[in-house]
């Protein structure tokens, strides 16, 4: 329908078939017949016709002063769509993992916002899994194998869990020589589903006895309990390794290689797959990239 307004919209502004058609490299014949199919779909009459001219009815002229803004405010929404293809702007609405959250994208935020001026940003933190359409969320951050094919997700890092504990701790319960060790410590769970055990990844994969233990639904939450000396934590590095360079916290077992979900896992942002990714997506989650391996 919009090539027809534009084609009447250019013979009430030639005032003749023939000059719109020009205009359109078309045959007067062909700007007719699509003016006819525009008066069929309104069920109207736009133009009166004879040999020689034509002159718009009172009804032409009524939708002429509303298809002249039909068409503007086409042209200005293809501009403003062009413009965020080209400069990211608007909200970008982020999903992430509490502990991830806070610990590596809230920090890297700041930055990013001074790169981008024109964007905004909102950055829930939450361990549900978010439906990305349903909640409008352009890019969600999660641990995990992606099993949704109409997703995109890529890698940001391995979450490399590690046992640690503060050297306090160590000093008085001793430290763990073998994984058997463990059953006679406090052992933090980490208490989202289907993560709270602790297994060794070898050869095969086994899961350890713990002694008593504290559980608690946050990575932050195990942080703040071993940095405390409540105990032995299997925790991501990405989560501790500040505490680890100053010597707050200290590996034990740093020989075996231990995951809470029987197999070793990354984090990754994931957001949904189209044609064309919006700018702003691509730009946050390129420079979260970079930022992380520039860490390492």
């Amino acid at each position: 329908m919009m090539k027809r307004i534009a084609y009447f919209n250019a013979v009430m502004e030639a005032h003749s078939i023939t000059e719109a058609s020009r205009r359109f490299d078309l045959q007067p014949s062909s700007i007719s017949r699509q003016i006819v199919s525009l008066e069929e779909e309104l069920g109207v009459r736009l133009l009166n016709r004879n040999t020689r001219k034509v002159s718009p009815t009172e009804a032409g002229l009524r939708f002429y002063s509303y298809s002249r803004q039909i068409l503007s405010d086409l042209d200005e929404a293809k501009r403003a769509i062009s413009d965020l293809q080209q400069e990211p702007q608007g909200t970008l609405t982020i999903s992430s993992t509490v502990g991830f959250g806070e610990t590596v994208i809230l920090p890297l935020v700041p930055k990013f916002l001074a790169d981008h001026p024109k964007l905004n940003i909102k950055v829930e933190l939450t361990e549900r899994v978010v439906d990305l359409i349903e909640e409008g969320v352009d890019v969600a951050i999660r641990s995990g194998k992606l099993s949704d094919s109409s997703l995109i997700a890529r890698h940001l890092l391995p979450n490399n869990f590690i046992i640690c504990a503060s050297p306090t701790y160590l000093q008085h319960a001793g430290t763990p020589e073998t994984a058997d060790d463990l059953s006679h410590h406090c052992c933090i769970k980490y208490g989202y589903a289907g993560w709270a055990n602790w297994f060794q990844i070898s050869e095969k994969i086994e899961r350890l006895t713990l002694g008593d233990a504290l559980e608690t639904n946050s990575v932050n939450g195990q942080k703040q309990l071993i940095l405390n000396h409540g105990g032995l934590a299997l925790i991501p590095h990405w989560a501790v390794r500040p505490e680890l360079d100053k010597g707050d916290l200290a590996q034990v077992l740093p020989n075996l290689t231990f995951s809470p979900h029987g197999q070793q896992t990354s984090t990754y942002a994931i957001y949904l797959k189209r044609e064309l990714v919006s700018p702003k997506i691509k730009v946050f989650t390129d420079f979260i990239i970079r930022q992380i391996k520039a860490s390492d």
